[in-house]
């Protein structure tokens, strides 16, 4: 799993995010250069979707917010905010403490989002998952493997992990500025980057 770590500039004056979402102004930002298609291309147009719960109909509940340079083109670059505190309840809790994941991939609501979202989105299109850790009585609850399943079964293609760090760099310190609603110990938040594979069938390859 490749894995990079971000952090933001010593002098970003936000470098945590506000509360009630994951990432902070700096890093979405940085997605959007980043994850853009070429290197001498405009940073491609971001929409931004915050998560707030996963029942049935979410949808219909989920804020939504453009990033872009000028007027957006089409959708091909997708940020989908999980915030921790939307994570159900770990149910197989490990005795002696440690990490647990979430139960059932978070039931119907979530993965039938990655099926919508994986027919919005054209092929080579970008989803990005932003979600952290959260701690219940100690244990950890980590998601990442319950969505990258999930992610997988709807189309996707796991490309990369990036860890935005929650720390303000200092000379050759980091001081940890963790968000102000993120549980104890919790000084990180993880972005995961997917891509939309749509298969052509026989008879449309050799149209």
């Amino acid at each position: 799993m490749p894995t990079t770590i971000w952090l933001p500039a010593p002098d970003q004056p936000h470098a945590a995010p506000a509360p009630g979402t994951v990432l902070p102004e700096w890093a979405i930002e940085r997605a959007r250069t980043v994850f853009t298609t070429r290197a001498d291309q405009r940073p491609a147009p971001l929409l931004k979707i915050s998560v707030r719960d996963t029942e049935p109909g979410m949808d219909a509940r989920i804020p939504v917010l453009t990033y872009a340079d000028g007027a957006p083109s089409r959708l091909s670059l997708l940020l989908a905010e999980l915030h921790p505190d939307v994570l159900p309840a770990p149910t197989n809790v490990p005795a002696c403490g440690g990490v647990s994941e979430m139960p059932g991939a978070m039931g119907d609501g979530w993965p039938g989002f990655f099926y919508r979202a994986h027919r919005l989105l054209p092929a080579d299109g970008l989803l990005l998952l932003a979600t952290r850790q959260r701690r219940d009585e100690g244990i950890l609850t980590d998601p990442l493997g319950s969505l990258i399943a999930s992610a997988r079964t709807a189309g996707f293609r796991y490309l990369q992990h990036v860890i935005v760090a929650h720390a303000h760099p200092a000379d050759d310190r980091l001081i940890p500025t963790p968000p102000t609603d993120a549980s104890p110990g919790v000084t990180h938040s993880d972005l995961i980057a997917l891509a939309a594979i749509h298969h052509t069938g026989a008879e449309g390859a050799r149209s």
